[in-house]
């Protein structure tokens, strides 16, 4: 089956599955859904949606985050890995986005990756959910997921997100990135896997692919 087919017949199943694409992550503005995204690098959406309530109420926006120590800010997310260095990170972001966006974020991926903690996948979430601009920002769920289904050799981050933007319609990469992200956690786990009962992999993979998983 050729790439642009098989990347076809994902996209039908996966609309079918998920129709619907909330983003996982709670948030009531840009400023939140960045600030929401930074946290959630190596900790899992729900521990970030259970410490941002007492953070957004006490940080709703840049100019009110900017007021608080980083040291509170730390305590308040301490439960979410990383916790030192996203309090700072925090911190400085909503300071320069005062001081330099009158409060407000970028809406271009130069300047949000620019900012203290912000990453390239970090940028694309916040240019799809906050701007409605066209990105397939890759993690790990779909930099894996692309790899099993034989849609990228899987190197690195940026070669999937290449060869993705490449063989799906660009005015399905903000949705389907999420529906690979929900599919993934439902039904294509890192480990223990059998591919040959999961409802894409089982066609998908190829045999080489399945030989390999099933040594892990």
């Amino acid at each position: 089956m050729k790439r642009s087919e098989k990347a076809s017949r994902i996209l039908k199943m996966l609309e079918e599955l998920y129709p619907e694409t909330p983003v996982p992550l709670d948030n009531d503005s840009p400023f939140q859904l960045l600030i929401a995204v930074l946290m959630s690098a190596q900790t899992t959406d729900k521990k970030v949606n259970q410490v941002t309530p007492e953070l957004f109420r006490q940080g709703p926006d840049a100019a009110r985050m900017a007021t608080l120590e980083v040291s509170h800010i730390q305590e308040m997310i301490r439960e979410v890995g990383l916790a030192p260095t996203k309090a700072k990170n925090i911190s400085k972001l909503a300071k320069i986005l005062v001081e330099s966006y009158d409060g407000d974020i970028p809406d271009t991926f130069e300047g949000l990756e620019s900012l203290p903690g912000v990453g390239h996948k970090t940028a694309g979430v916040v240019m799809a959910q906050a701007f409605g601009v066209p990105a397939f920002p890759v993690d790990t769920h779909i930099h894996r997921l692309a790899a099993r289904w034989g849609l990228s050799n899987g190197t690195n981050v940026v070669k999937t997100e290449k060869d993705l933007k490449a063989i799906f319609p660009k005015e399905s990469w903000n949705k389907l990135h999420l529906q690979i992200i929900f599919f993934g956690r439902e039904y294509c786990p890192a480990r223990n896997h059998d591919l040959t009962q999961c409802p894409i992999c089982s066609w998908a993979a190829t045999k080489k692919r399945i030989a390999e998983e099933m040594r892990r």
